[in-house]
């Protein structure tokens, strides 16, 4: 018997997977899988008879592409399976899995930079976003203010929250001084 079935099978006696084993994707697809909404607005799903009353959609990419490579995944973080592409569903429950990534990577994008402190190693923001006015701390360092694309930046303040300021070059000349002292 060649050695890597040996492991695979001595992984598999005391509950251990092969390298090989964890590589593997689940794609889930519409003959597969059937998405619910929940009573509380969440989202469970039913794969191949299992159940998983509560799951997430975490994106791989979260800032270029929404649509494709989405992986479902418990609240305990372990993965049902990957979506390949949101264009395979029909669409509405397309729709009802887009709404879900909205809703967990919700970042209100910044129109007009009003000011930038800087203090004590925290920046304190003030911006007009498309959710309203806002006031925002940012720590300074640590990759809380990073670009996402060339023109793309994203925020996130000390509470976890995302801020997004999609073109960074319909700044004003003043906007892009205050913002290019976070980077």
């Amino acid at each position: 018997m060649p050695h890597d079935e040996t492991v695979q099978r001595e992984g598999a006696a005391n509950g251990t997977v092969s390298l090989a084993e964890a590589a593997k994707i689940k794609y889930l697809t519409p003959h597969n899988a059937r998405f619910v909404r929940t009573k509380g607005n969440m989202l469970s799903v039913t794969v191949e008879n299992k159940a998983y009353p509560s799951v997430y959609l975490h994106c791989s990419f979260p800032h270029s592409n929404r649509n494709q490579y989405i992986s479902v995944r418990t609240l305990e973080n372990e993965e049902v399976g990957m979506i390949e592409s949101l264009d395979d569903f029909p669409a509405e429950l397309a729709e009802l899995l887009k709404e879900q990534i909205a809703i967990r990577y919700f970042a209100p994008v910044i129109s007009k930079v009003l000011g930038i402190k800087e203090e004590f190693g925290y920046a304190y923001w003030e911006a007009e976003t498309q959710a309203g006015r806002c006031r925002f701390t940012v720590r300074n360092g640590g990759g809380n203010v990073k670009l996402v694309s060339d023109q793309k930046l994203l925020i996130q303040d000390v509470d976890g929250n995302r801020f997004l300021i999609e073109r960074l070059d319909r700044l004003s000349e003043k906007e892009y001084r205050m913002v290019e002292m976070c980077l």
